[in-house]
């Protein structure tokens, strides 16, 4: 079973996702937009951007390849 995060970590992720929301709409693109780009839901990118889960890295690799960035730009 999954260990819980602590409010610091949960912070982390929601400015993971404000940066990835920052991004996406200063590229002008929607959240189907880059989902399409990537085969992903919207929702699970829309989850992302709330901080709603702690994505892979694998995950992150894909999310900057539908807003056609380098990982580093997202840190």
């Amino acid at each position: 079973m999954p260990q819980p995060i602590s409010n610091e970590q949960k912070q982390q992720l929601i400015k993971l996702g404000e940066r990835v929301r920052s991004i996406r709409q200063s590229k002008a693109l929607s959240l189907q937009d880059v989902a399409d780009k990537i085969d992903k839901d919207r929702q699970s990118i829309q989850k992302l951007e709330k901080g709603g889960f702690n994505p892979s890295y694998i995950y992150l690799l894909e999310i900057c390849k539908g807003l056609e960035i380098d990982i580093k730009e997202l840190f």
